[in-house]
């Protein structure tokens, strides 16, 4: 009976296994850390590719502590910035939603049946495998950090996590509730654009019945986390509108219908609004709803899809614009290096002036690029692969 009872267990646990993600789950992680490459100290003359990787699960280079991470399919790496080597690896059975970075770690996210709700975070330095969640994001989810908090993007559901992966916000209709309990979360709303910074989310809103978008700013981490904390709300001057950016106490917003940059403080008082050139009326990437932004060297930059716009990280005003570009830049020893047609162009951070540029053969590539740096190493995401140059 005894042995009965044995072996019925073991076959218990075994099916238990073999239908679990634990088993369709494999995890190889670093015999060395990545090392960290120091911080350049100039920018230099030429660049010549040194690497290229697959990773179609990301819109621009992911960089997580001292390593690259590239996603494709069901696979994460961790890749040696100077040589693309793959120094750890995570992969499931099932497909990537996206990829994204905060605290040094690596963020996967997976597609399961009805939305992206797998989270797995990985130490940049070497795959271990650190705090895990659910959650009810979508489709077309994107990662965004605040260097705080991160938040998943969603069409009608959006939420916030802390590093150790507990949710602090969410916002929204999760799918399989159909009657809300918090009139906040506005239920007949679909959400086409989202921005983060300074602890703060804001939104905006295209609800069925309403004369305009709306935009909102949320706190990423509320007293309450099952009441939205709303900091601001106001129904904006048009349609096809997007967040550009949000700080402390501005919020700026594209509007598509009138090519205006908008800024907004926190008692949604319109303080300024610039003229802007745009791609035609649709954002650069339509998937993501997330304007293409990067940030360094004392501002936020901003992809129009047709310019790149250098943004005050306080007051959001715009400081200097480079026009006909590719994409957005990152900085290198106190330089901004722009892509263009033919390389990145190299301005200075602070005032815009033009510096130089270096010679980057893309091909036929004709944008959008990402560009991020690591030491000096100069990334660019162009479609589905991540370039490393050097």
């Amino acid at each position: 009976m005894a042995l009965l009872l044995t072996a019925a267990v073991l076959l218990g646990a075994g099916t238990l296994w073999w239908f679990s993600s634990a088993r369709a789950t494999d995890l190889v992680t670093a015999t060395d850390p990545v090392e960290r490459i120091p911080r350049a100290e100039s920018v230099p003359r030429e660049l010549e590719p040194i690497w290229r990787a697959p990773s179609a699960a990301t819109t621009h280079p992911v960089v997580a502590g001292p390593a690259v991470v590239t996603g494709d399919g069901g696979e994460v790496v961790g890749r040696d910035p100077k040589s693309g080597e793959i120094r750890w690896r995570y992969s499931r059975d099932l497909d990537l939603c996206t990829v994204g970075a905060e605290w040094g770690n690596a963020i996967a996210v997976y597609r399961t049946a009805h939305n992206c709700s797998a989270v797995t975070s990985l130490r940049g330095s070497d795959g271990t495998r650190g705090p895990q969640r659910n959650t009810d994001v979508g489709f077309g989810t994107r990662l965004l950090s605040d260097g705080s908090y991160v938040t998943a993007t969603g069409e009608r559901l959006f939420e916030t996590w802390r590093s150790d992966m507990v949710r602090t916000q969410q916002y929204g209709i999760p799918t399989d509730i159909k009657i809300p309990d918090n009139n906040l979360n506005r239920p007949n709303c679909d959400y086409s654009g989202t921005a983060v910074g300074d602890r703060r989310v804001a939104v905006i809103a295209e609800c069925r019945g309403a004369p305009a978008d709306r935009l909102t700013v949320l706190e990423a981490n509320p007293e309450d986390g099952e009441q939205p904390e709303e900091v601001m709300t106001t129904l904006l001057g048009g349609d096809r509108a997007g967040v550009v950016a949000v700080s402390r106490k501005r919020v700026a917003v594209v509007l598509r219908d009138s090519a205006e940059l908008v800024i907004y403080d926190m008692s949604a008082k319109q303080r300024e609004s610039y003229d802007v050139r745009l791609n035609g009326s649709e954002r650069p990437d339509q998937t993501v709803r997330v304007e293409p932004t990067s940030e360094g060297g004392g501002g936020i930059y901003w992809y129009t899809g047709r310019d790149t716009v250098a943004l005050d990280a306080g007051t959001l005003r715009p400081r200097w614009t480079v026009r006909d570009t590719l994409g957005t830049p990152d900085t290198m020893a106190g330089r901004q290096l722009v892509p263009v047609e033919g390389g990145l162009a190299l301005h200075d951070s602070a005032t815009g002036e033009r510096l130089g540029e270096i010679p980057i053969d893309r091909g036929e590539t004709t944008g959008p690029v990402r560009t991020e740096t690591v030491g000096d190493v100069v990334l660019e995401q162009r479609g589905d692969t991540v370039f490393a140059y050097r």
